[in-house]
């Protein structure tokens, strides 16, 4: 498989709008922006490049947590699967948009401080889910605590709480 992933450190540019698709799966979406930095030996100094937006979706657990936790103006650091798409304008002109759909999501502690408040999937027994993403090893598959995702990765293994 050719999948570009990229990192990314900037600032959120839009709210963020959470969806909830006709399957019950929710997606936020929100822009990033990110200006690279240059040093420039002839005027030894720092210069700002281009500043290069990026439209980001964040699916399930992921996409709840950032609808509570993001806003406009807050520094970011994300890492995610890079596409483009291309849509055509009212005046007919094509336009790309680099989209990343994100697998990791967090506040940038090089531009301030957060708090971490762990979220709760109900029915999930968080030890369980531990022990079999554990099984996999370092650079395997693991397993979400999305209800959905647990059923159809680990079968008959049970991940529910007992009561």
């Amino acid at each position: 498989m050719n999948e570009n992933y990229i990192n990314i450190s900037g600032f959120i540019g839009t709210d963020v709008e959470t969806r909830v698709l006709g399957d019950g799966v929710t997606v936020a979406t929100f822009r990033v922006a990110s200006t690279p930095r240059r040093w420039s030996n002839r005027d030894r100094t720092w210069m700002d490049a281009e500043t290069n937006w990026y439209t980001v979706n964040a699916w399930r657990q992921l996409g709840r947590n950032c609808a509570e936790s993001l806003q406009k103006g807050d520094a970011v650091a994300l890492y995610g699967k890079l596409t483009t798409q291309v849509w055509t304008a009212a005046d007919g002109a094509s336009r790309p948009v680099m989209v990343v759909d994100a697998a990791v999501i967090g506040h940038d502690l090089n531009r301030g401080r957060s708090s971490f408040e762990r979220t709760v999937v109900e029915g999930i027994d968080e030890r369980a889910l531990a022990e079999i993403n554990s099984g996999y090893g370092v650079g395997g598959g693991q397993v979400s605590s999305d209800g959905e995702t647990i059923e159809e990765l680990v079968g008959e293994t049970s991940l529910a709480t007992t009561g």
